[in-house]
């Protein structure tokens, strides 16, 4: 694949994230979302995070994004499952009973409001918290409209961080179980002789 056929696949990707801009944009998207998080990684240790394999379910149509976001809580220690449109994200939901869902509000067939509605009236995942993605500036609107029951809702393009916030304010409202610190192993008391210590216990023994 030549240069320019790599910067039409940034710039593809870019678009399914909401970008409408030239091949730079889509560039800088991905230097955000693989890198961009680094230089306040130092920030990271105030948010908390939830429990260690945590189930998710990342419901989007475009490849990329499941890769992305798929690989981002896959960093941060959560099981990932995926699905490709709204049927087949309900029918996983019941199934496998995800902890936590990401789903993007415009999806082919059945869109996100109708998923999140469907999952709120059923018994089974009515429980589970769901975090509404889009890019789409009328979805976008049309969520803080009707907000069917979501728990939280971000904007695409998004970053790891923007995904750590969230998961984190679940976790502060008792949606998400908390992942508990390991204690660090405390290393026994040694106790090291100075030499003078060394040479009087030597001579005691010598003299006994």
């Amino acid at each position: 694949m030549n240069i320019l056929s790599k910067a039409g696949s940034f710039g593809r990707a870019a678009a399914n994230w909401g970008f409408k801009g030239n091949t730079m944009s889509g560039i800088d998207f991905f230097k955000r979302l693989l890198g961009g998080h680094a230089a306040d990684g130092s920030q990271h240790a105030n948010l908390l995070q939830a429990a260690a394999g945590l189930r998710t379910l990342v419901v989007d149509d475009s490849p990329t994004i499941r890769a992305v976001l798929g690989k981002m809580l896959g960093q941060e220690g959560y099981a990932v499952q995926k699905a490709v449109d709204g049927e087949s994200a309900i029918e996983l939901a019941k199934a496998e009973q995800p902890e936590l869902i990401f789903l993007d509000i415009v999806l082919p067939g059945v869109n996100g409001f109708s998923v999140l509605r469907t999952l709120r009236h059923d018994p089974l995942t009515q429980h589970i918290p769901i975090v509404m993605i889009s890019g789409n500036q009328q979805a976008t609107e049309q969520f803080y409209v009707q907000r069917f029951g979501a728990d939280d809702f971000i904007k695409k393009p998004f970053g790891q961080r923007e995904m750590q916030r969230s998961i984190d304010q679940l976790v502060r409202a008792g949606r998400l179980p908390a992942r508990v610190s390991m204690p660090a192993a405390v290393a026994p008391d040694v106790v090291v002789a100075t030499p003078y210590e060394e040479l009087r216990s030597t001579l005691s023994g010598m003299a006994a």
